[in-house]
């Protein structure tokens, strides 16, 4: 009878930790692009863009750092519409009244040519994040790597029009010192 119950309190035990790892793990609920700009004209909010390729590690960090950190994860599904987007992938794809492809593209290759999306959004580096306003028009690009730390301060301060307020380096600074993190070290 104790070999019994031993073994069923270890299958519970099992089976909590399992849930609590699954509970625990935020992710971001990725749209396409175009799903994200159908979706600003029922409910306008801001489209933040993951540029991203396969074969990037750095991508792949964020991916599995960054964006499913659980407080960016949140940040990001309740204030915008979040999109990855691969920026040498072949997809066609229909917006802002044009058709942009990857003319370029070559299957089996490792690294391919940039997509014309990627090109119209001014990204020419790997890793990049580029935030649209409520009507699709480009506010920022942020070319690199980034942690969820140091992504953080940024996802309020657009989704917010704090960037409206901020015209020199100082006003950037000092938004920055003030910026109270949830993230914890």
């Amino acid at each position: 009878m104790n070999l019994v119950i031993k073994h069923a309190m270890k299958k519970i035990t099992l089976l909590l930790s399992l849930l609590i790892t699954v509970l625990g793990f935020a992710q971001v609920n990725w749209m396409t692009l175009e799903q994200a700009v159908n979706a600003q004209k029922t409910t306008p909010k801001k489209i933040m863009i993951d540029f991203y390729a396969d074969w990037c590690a750095p991508c792949k960090i964020m991916e599995k750092n960054t964006y499913n950190h659980p407080v960016i994860a949140k940040y990001l599904n309740e204030n915008y519409y979040p999109v990855k987007f691969n920026a040498e992938g072949k997809e066609s794809i229909e917006l802002f009244g044009r058709t942009f492809n990857n003319v370029g593209f070559k299957e089996g290759k490792t690294k391919n040519s940039l997509h014309e999306l990627t090109k119209y959004m001014n990204v020419n580096a790997i890793p990049s994040i580029v935030f649209l306003d409520e009507k699709s028009n480009p506010i920022t690009i942020l070319q690199g790597a980034l942690t969820a730390k140091e992504l953080e301060p940024y996802i309020p301060f657009i989704a917010n029009d704090e960037y409206k307020k901020i015209d020199t380096r100082e006003k950037w600074e000092n938004y920055q010192k003030k910026f109270k993190s949830n993230i914890k070290d």
